[in-house]
């Protein structure tokens, strides 16, 4: 019994000590302390638009010692920064006696939206250290660009339309282009770049001009919207093309699919040209509906022109009427180009290369289909007339084409002089390749020697077997490649004339 008494003493005497005990007692830091992930003691948080938020940048902070320390002050230089800091935690722009453990760290995370008049055009700060004794700094530097915004206003904007072709199609309200904000992008003297928040559209009996060189940046979930009556015009050129892509300028972006809509050419539109365009990252690159109003001229005319990278389709036609040459279809998770409800259609000299990567591939590169989609009106014929030549259908699959025809109305299709990925015959007499009313003078499966698919670089070296095999009567009607190549003498097959590859350094 004495001892258990004793037993009990001492146990509660420890219990005591332990309440009495703090986590863990701290000195303040010295400098010599501290050290920090940054290269050079600087976070550069790369280019970002005026008003628009940068990406969240993180810094860790070093204990080097073997005493738990606190770190007196931790602050912005600036008193009215327009970076915003997250300090193991807590969020803000100052903080007092943080805790740092021996030989631990602990996480800063930084992102600034930054006016472009407070710049020239780079705008600099400084995360502050402060020991009371002495400070160390991370200087943050960011580098801002000017731009001229287009946005849906909820209040004033209050006309829907509704994406049918995205997968989680609900209603948009769209803003209209007023005739001032048409003429910004013609001109050529104004070199600030768009950028479209939300989805906007041109009105009937309008048509958009977009000069050489513009560079338009879609927000997520963002769209150009070209009504009926009305119509888009891009006048790039092989020196000054038009860019098209997310609002998003930090490297990790530059090759991120699905950051942006489409560019939508409603049904009814008429007389769309595009030339010399660079369109990429996008859920869809171009969607072109119906056939054209006035029978005149197709939807759609297309040429020297790419697209890459999208997160559903590149190139979506609704019963549609397109003539294409020069283009350079790259990478999308379903396929580069997607027909459907029949519709008219002529490309010569097409690079179609899906070598999607970013997860399974869900459909064949060139899709054709007259097939009624359920929302397709039942009194208009989905015939379909489509010729293509002296082009490339390829990608990382087995099979590159998927044709689809319903039995009533037409479906003629005509392909020559062109290269397809496929695996072995067909019973299916929709591929019969040796039908010479289908198919004529096509080869298949052969060493096409790209520069570097991975980088959507699709210009053929000099061991391509596609070198020459270009029909050349059909290469005299689209005499110069994408890059202005003579290709009239002997054609290449696809959007590009081959090259000697620069060697590797």
């Amino acid at each position: 019994m004495k001892k258990l008494f004793v037993y009990s003493i001492l146990t509660v005497i420890l219990l005591l000590s332990f309440s009495c005990r703090k986590d863990f007692s701290t000195i303040p830091s010295q400098s010599d302390n501290l050290s920090f992930s940054a290269p050079n003691d600087t976070i550069f948080l790369d280019t970002v638009f005026s008003n628009i938020s940068t990406s969240t940048y993180s810094l860790k902070v070093y204990n080097n010692s073997s005493n738990d320390i606190h770190i007196p002050s931790i602050y912005l230089e600036r008193s009215d920064s327009y970076y915003r800091l997250n300090v193991d935690g807590l969020p803000g722009t100052s903080f007092d006696n943080i805790p740092l453990r021996a030989n631990d760290s602990l996480y800063i995370f930084i992102e600034g939206t930054i006016n472009y008049s407070a710049t020239n055009p780079l705008y600099t700060d400084a995360i502050i250290f402060d020991s009371g004794m002495s400070t160390k700094s991370i200087k943050l530097v960011t580098l801002v660009q000017d731009a001229q915004f287009i946005y849906v206003n909820n209040e004033i904007d209050t006309t829907t339309i509704v994406p049918y072709f995205l997968p989680d199609a609900s209603p948009k309200n769209i803003h209209y282009l007023s005739d001032e904000e048409i003429a910004v992008f013609n001109d050529s003297t104004d070199e600030k770049s768009i950028v479209f928040y939300g989805y906007c559209g041109v009105p009937e009996n309008k048509t958009l001009s977009i000069a050489a060189n513009k560079k338009l940046h879609f927000h997520k979930n963002s769209a150009l919207v070209i009504e009926k009556e009305a119509s888009l015009i891009i006048n790039g050129t092989v020196d000054e093309k038009v860019f098209i892509e997310g609002d998003r300028l930090e490297p990790e972006f530059s090759d991120r699919p699905g950051q942006w809509d489409a560019i939508w050419l409603r049904a009814g539109s008429k007389g769309n040209s595009i030339n010399y365009l660079n369109n990429k990252n996008g859920r869809f690159g171009i969607v072109c509906d119906s056939i054209s109003t006035d029978g005149s001229a197709p939807t759609l005319t297309i040429s020297n022109t790419e697209l890459y990278n999208h997160a559903e389709i590149g190139l979506l036609a609704n019963h549609s009427d397109i003539s294409g040459k020069n283009l350079v279809i790259g990478s999308s998770r379903t396929s580069s180009i997607n027909i459907m409800n029949g519709g008219s259609y002529a490309f010569k000299h097409l690079t179609i290369a899906n070598y999607w990567s970013e997860s399974i591939r869900r459909g064949s590169s060139l899709q054709i289909s007259n097939i009624r989609s359920n929302d397709f009106p039942e009194e208009t014929a989905t015939d379909l007339t489509f010729n293509i030549s002296n082009s490339i259908i390829d990608g990382n699959t087995t099979n590159e084409l998927f044709l689809e025809k319903n039995e009533s109305d037409l479906f003629s299709y005509f392909f020559q002089n062109c290269m397809f990925k496929k695996s072995e015959s067909s019973e299916n007499p929709l591929y019969d390749f040796t039908d010479p009313t289908k198919y004529l003078d096509n080869i298949f499966n052969v060493n096409t020697d790209y520069l570097d698919t991975s980088m959507n670089k699709f210009e053929i070296g000099e061991e391509s077997e596609l070198i020459n095999k270009g029909d050349i009567t059909i290469a005299k009607k689209t005499p110069l490649d994408l890059i202005e190549t003579d290709r009239t003498t002997a054609p290449d097959i696809g959007a590009y004339q081959h090259i000697t590859f620069p060697e590797e350094e």
